[in-house]
């Protein structure tokens, strides 16, 4: 799950670190208070000028999953809505239970509960959920969401490695039969059936993701559907227009009754687009709307407000302000396909003066910890340190960027020419921080290693569209990455292999990928938990050997709200908060 990429610091999933603040950040929450039985009107304050994605099939950052998974889109299964390790726990949501499987866990079944509906009051069928899984294969117009129904599920292959199945807009070459052998429906049309090609013991967690919710047929109007999506939750669109807000208003057609998980508290939810930044943390430091809470990070000159050195929220703060490690990794991803020259790609990681980078976006009590790759400590059994990067040092090591870079002269000599002369290009999410951060990256990977950087400043609600377009993506992109749930099942395959969800360093141009791709996809099929553990670990040591991700940092995430707004808490498996919980006090 990648990071989003609305705030000041931070860019989520599914799976996804801020872009908005290439040093080196995240997002959180916390708090209590005195309740409203419900109304009145909740805002939330962005700099971004729209949602990445409203569509479900497209959404695919931690914040925004958590969002409309908590006002608009239901699930077959979701998180249950807790504080701490256990709002990590898998609980039924549309579905009755957690999913039954069956063949050694390549085949699962989900029975609709009753009551669930559409905005128009129209029941949710199995077909309507099977309508929604098929529009991930239609990769051409649904970019950007998770594909593991893509990876999944038990559809052939084509010559060149994509599905035989190519959604359902097209016609002519596309293989309707393969689909609906691999997801069917009962005479009753309330279960569902997936039959899946390999073993997933896990997969009613992938059944979390909004890339498995129902999606009316009569609605869908393709790529224009992320402008108006249909509720089958509490709120529903009333307003979206980007650059101005969006409202939600209640759904008269939701019933609490058959939805255990969500609730329906304030009366109107609105979120405003484009705020200047410092606007939008004043507004919120100043109590200027105390039912407002801000979607994006804290710009890094207003932590010391709220925050005592150490990261705590000073005494004024301690009921509506959060720091917490957030479950992401943060990192800029190294374009293979355009810097296809390993030494060039160490270089920048050696020349890099992170503990500038890291002053700039706080220190060490707001940012996180040093990252070695993109698997975090708190995977367990799929981390362990990598090693070979002993001499990298947080200001720069400008003998070793030298070093590499007289190699590449021979090595590669075209890319060490464009990298020296003509510069790289970095795509980074448009921000006041970000800004900042880049005469930093500029001058000390200049200084070091002799390579130019240009950055590309992305408005952060387009980031994700631009940067995992291959026709659109620059040199390197910055990015952050946390698991879709407690398996590196869902970081190294999804990062790293082509047709996976998040492919930013376009590792399958790399010569070495053909081995690489080998070992991912047999462990994927690993049945020894702690062996699939160590060989995630040993792939990530690999991304670091072949430096297809320059790491940045095991994030942190700050987040403020206003004084009127309580039941707020960090849910730890969507690195957000729980925004459904969060009502406006009396």
């Amino acid at each position: 799950m990648f990071k989003n990429a609305s705030g000041a610091s931070r860019i989520v999933r599914k799976a996804v670190a801020s872009v908005a603040a290439v040093t080196l950040l995240s997002a959180g929450l916390v708090g209590c208070s005195a309740l409203s039985s419900g109304g009145s009107t909740l805002t939330y304050l962005t700099h971004s000028d729209s949602w990445t994605h409203a569509d479900p099939n497209r959404n695919y950052t931690g914040q925004h999953i958590a969002w409309f998974g908590s006002y608009m889109h239901r699930t077959l299964t979701a998180y249950k809505r807790a504080a701490g390790a256990d709002g990590s726990t898998v609980v039924p949501d549309m579905a009755t239970d957690t999913g039954r499987a069956s063949n050694g866990n390549k085949t699962w079944e989900f029975t609709l509960r009753d009551g669930v509906t559409f905005e128009d009051g129209t029941t949710v069928t199995c077909a309507d959920v099977k309508y929604g899984v098929s529009r991930t294969f239609a990769t051409d117009v649904i970019t950007d969401g998770p594909g593991y129904a893509i990876s999944m599920l038990d559809i052939p292959k084509d010559k060149d490695g994509a599905s035989v199945y190519k959604g359902p807009y097209k016609t002519d070459g596309n293989d309707t039969a393969a689909y609906d052998k691999a997801v069917t429906c009962s005479e009753d049309n309330k279960t569902i059936t997936f039959n899946l090609s390999r073993a997933v013991g896990d997969f009613n967690y992938t059944v979390t993701y909004l890339s498995f919710s129902a999606v009316p047929k009569a609605s869908d109007d393709g790529d224009k559907y992320d402008m108006h999506p249909v509720s089958t939750g509490p709120y529903k669109i009333e307003k979206y227009v980007a650059k101005d807000e969006m409202v939600l208003v209640r759904n008269d057609k939701w019933s609490k009754d058959s939805d255990p998980l969500r609730n329906a508290y304030p009366d109107k939810i609105v979120v405003r687009f484009g705020l200047a930044e410092e606007v939008r943390d004043q507004l919120v430091i100043n109590d200027s709307e105390p039912a407002s809470m801000s979607l994006d990070g804290i710009l890094p000159t207003n932590l010391a407000t709220v925050f005592d050195d150490a990261g705590v929220p000073v005494e004024a703060w301690k009921d509506r302000a959060l720091n917490v490690y957030d479950p992401y990794v943060t990192y800029t991803a190294v374009n293979v396909s355009k810097v296809p020259c390993v030494q060039v790609r160490k270089a920048i990681y050696y020349a890099r003066d992170f503990a500038a980078l890291q002053t700039l976006a706080g220190g060490a009590a707001f940012t996180g910890d040093p990252a070695d790759g993109v698997i975090k400590p708190l995977m367990g059994l799929d981390y362990k340190k990598t090693t070979g990067y002993e001499d990298w040092k947080q200001e720069g090591n400008a003998e070793k960027a030298t070093a590499l870079m007289a190699e590449a002269k021979t090595a590669c000599p075209d890319v060490y020419k464009r990298a020296t002369t003509a510069g790289l290009t970095f795509d980074i999410g448009d921000s006041d921080t970000n800004k900042k951060a880049a005469t930093i990256w500029i001058d000390s990977v200049k200084k070091n290693s002799g390579i130019i950087l240009k950055f590309n400043f992305i408005e952060p609600g387009s980031y994700y569209n631009i940067v995992l377009d291959i026709t659109k993506q620059g040199d390197l992109s910055r990015a952050g990455w946390a698991p879709d749930w407690a398996n590196a099942s869902t970081v190294i395959p999804e990062l790293m292999l082509d047709g996976y969800g998040f492919p930013l360093s376009r590792a399958g141009k790399d010569p070495t990928y053909p081995e690489f791709k080998k070992r991912a996809e047999a462990n994927l099929a690993e049945p020894d938990r702690a062996k699939q553990g160590a060989e995630w670990a040993a792939l990530n040591q690999y991304v670091m050997d072949q430096m297809w991700i320059i790491p940045g940092v095991f994030s942190k995430t700050q987040e403020m709200w206003g004084s009127k707004l309580t039941g707020v808490f960090f849910w730890e498996p969507q690195g957000a908060p729980s925004f459904g919980d969060i009502q406006i006090a009396k």
